[in-house]
């Protein structure tokens, strides 16, 4: 299944608007970093949910962003200069750079999951056509090298886990001594 033109119109299931908003502001936010970060622009943006709760996104901040606007203060440039840039902002760039990271780390290993998903659930319907007993000693070489297989998968699977929780945990850490 590909991507479809969808026609530009208000959803009118108030469910399907509201999953409909969640997926469009990560991709706006992501979009807006993207942005940030491969043309050095300043980015603020605030989006108001169906619900009414306000979400924000803005590079360096949304408030410095939102106060050069207001002041139209052309002090502050396209061009920031590294050594003007308070500390704090540094911290959030590099943390908002390490979560872009791993929302696309996340991505792929959904993508992967579904794919080892499918890839089990037909693995088990071809073996579930016949009682193990009933097999030749054709089919049950396969079955044995599809298992082998699967275990290798599961194995490389785990330590990929292992190694996203690591990450996970350390990025949390990052963020406990940044606030």
């Amino acid at each position: 299944m590909g991507r479809r033109k969808i026609e530009m119109k208000m959803v009118k299931d108030s469910g399907s608007r509201q999953v409909t908003f969640s997926k469009r502001r990560s991709g706006l936010f992501k979009k807006a970093n993207e942005l940030a970060t491969l043309c050095g622009a300043q980015v603020a943006i605030v989006v108001f949910s169906p619900g009414g709760k306000s979400f924000s996104f803005g590079h360096p901040s949304v408030h410095s962003i939102t106060q050069r606007f207001l002041n139209q203060d052309d002090s502050n440039s396209t061009n920031v200069d590294s050594s003007h840039v308070s500390l704090n902002d540094a911290k959030l760039e590099q943390l908002n750079q390490y979560y872009v990271e791993l929302a696309r780390e996340l991505q792929a290993e959904k993508k992967r999951g579904q794919m080892l998903e499918k890839a089990l659930s037909s693995k088990r319907k071809m073996a579930c056509q016949k009682p193990i007993n009933e097999l030749s000693l054709e089919e049950l070489e396969k079955l044995r090298e599809s298992l082998e297989v699967l275990r290798v998968k599961s194995k490389e699977h785990a330590c990929e886990i292992e190694a996203a929780s690591s990450l996970l945990l350390l990025s949390k850490a990052v963020e406990d001594n940044v606030s």
